[in-house]
């Protein structure tokens, strides 16, 4: 006898950066121009912590190693430069379009929940060249960044307006860094890691892929099925 097939999560939410475009290394070359102008050591490591940050959090660290300018004005130097970075190539994950496409094809809603501003999520979609995103929530729309939960949350109740009452546990996001599973899995969602650029660690709850090559919906479906028997087995 076959085994019956999931049903389709009810909505996939979408980190960007690092998990649907490899835009890290856009972030980081600005980090370390704007770094430098000043003359202030920044190395790697510093870097690498700000991955999954959002913007005024990025900011004020960085302000806080001596960069003489507003957080504003810091967000503002450092989106200025990763938007030209897009404009020559957006640099998409493997995987990442196509399954787009297929959630697309399949009527499953989706939203994109990310700490970079709206104009960097228009410039992404455009470069996609079709709108697979119901919701956009972004860094400049929110009180409280990843890693608190208010991101997936807001998310979760405007697609509520136009699609109806959702089950968290029947809703997939996607990240890739430790500040974004953080937010997704306080806000109860089921949370799917990519990671790229910093590693993430084994986690109760946290379903880790190499990448998102080959990744199907019906993958995802059967992702909400190993958490709900994870669930019942507490």
């Amino acid at each position: 006898m076959s085994t019956p097939t999931p049903p389709l999560p009810q909505a996939v939410l979408w980190d960007l950066d690092g998990t649907l475009i490899d835009s890290e290394p856009l972030w980081m070359a600005a980090e370390a121009s704007l770094m430098a102008e000043f003359g202030i050591e920044w190395t790697h490591e510093d870097a690498m912590s700000l991955v999954g940050n959002a913007l005024p959090v990025s900011a004020e660290i960085m302000r806080s190693h001596g960069v003489p300018l507003e957080n504003r004005q810091v967000i503002d130097r450092l989106i200025g430069e990763v938007m030209a970075g897009l404009r020559r190539e957006v640099p998409w994950r493997a995987g990442a379009r196509e399954l787009l496409v297929s959630l697309q094809q399949a009527g499953v809603p989706q939203a994109l929940v990310t700490m970079s501003e709206a104009v960097m999520a228009e410039a992404v979609v455009q470069g996609l060249g079709f709108d697979p995103f119901s919701v956009r929530i972004t860094g400049d729309v929110v009180r409280n960044g990843k890693p608190h939960p208010e991101p997936y949350l807001t998310a979760v109740t405007q697609l509520e307006e136009s699609h109806g009452p959702l089950d968290p546990q029947r809703v997939v996001a996607v990240e890739d860094s430790r500040p974004g599973t953080a937010s997704a899995m306080a806000a109860g969602l089921v949370t799917v890691a990519v990671p790229l650029h910093v590693p993430l660690e084994p986690n109760p709850g946290l379903h880790l892929l190499k990448d998102l090559d080959g990744v199907t919906p019906q993958d995802l479906a059967r992702i909400v099925a190993q958490d709900d028997a994870l669930r019942a087995g507490e």
